[in-house]
C-alpha cells in the first residue's frame, strides 16, 4: 500500500465511522516496533506502521486506524484523546478500534548476557551489560551480587 492510498482509506474511514473528515496527513513509518500507529497533536498527522500495510496483517488495519482517528477526532473537539479519559474509551468501542495493537512479532527481546545472584537471599538478575559488583547491592535485601555465570551468545 502506498502512501496516497493509505492517506484515502483512512480519509475514508474518517467518513463512514465518525461521519467527520480527516484533513491531517498520512504517513507510512517502516520504523514502529511495537505500535501499530501514532497520532501527533501538533500537526494533527497520524503515521502508521508499515508492517501492517502487507497482505498477512491488513486484516488489523481498520482497527489501528479507527484507534488513532479516536485520538485525532476527540483532540480537535476539545475532549479527553488520552487512553485513560472516558471519552476516549467510549467512542473507541463505538467505532470498534482496537485497543492495543496485535503482536506479529515485531518487538525483539534483548539477549541476556550476564546473570548475577545475591549471595544473601538468592534473588537472580539477568542482565545485558556487565555491572560494577562494588557499585551495586541486591534490590530486595542489599546483600552483595556475584557473578554466577556469563551466558553465551
Amino acid at each position: 500500500m502506498t502512501q496516497p492510498q493509505l492517506q484515502a482509506l483512512i480519509e475514508r474511514i474518517s467518513l463512514t465511522s465518525f461521519k467527520r473528515p480527516f484533513t491531517g496527513r498520512a504517513v507510512i513509518n517502516n520504523r514502529l516496533r511495537t505500535t501499530g500507529g501514532r497520532y501527533f497533536l501538533t500537526d494533527h498527522r497520524i503515521e502508521i506502521n508499515a508492517h501492517f500495510l502487507t497482505p498477512q496483517t491488513q486484516q488489523f488495519l481498520p482497527g489501528i486506524i479507527k484507534h488513532e482517528l479516536v485520538h485525532y477526532h476527540l483532540h480537535l473537539l476539545g475532549r479527553g484523546y488520552r487512553h485513560c479519559d472516558r471519552d476516549f474509551q467510549l467512542l473507541l468501542t463505538q467505532v470498534g478500534g482496537s485497543r492495543y495493537a496485535p503482536d506479529i512479532g515485531l518487538s525483539q527481546r534483548r539477549r541476556r548476557h550476564y546473570l548475577y545472584i545475591c549471595k544473601q537471599c538468592g534473588q537472580t538478575y539477568p542482565r545485558v551489560r556487565k555491572m560494577n559488583l562494588r557499585r551495586y547491592r541486591c534490590g530486595r535485601c542489599r546483600g552483595q551480587l556475584a557473578l554466577l555465570k556469563k551466558l553465551p551468545n
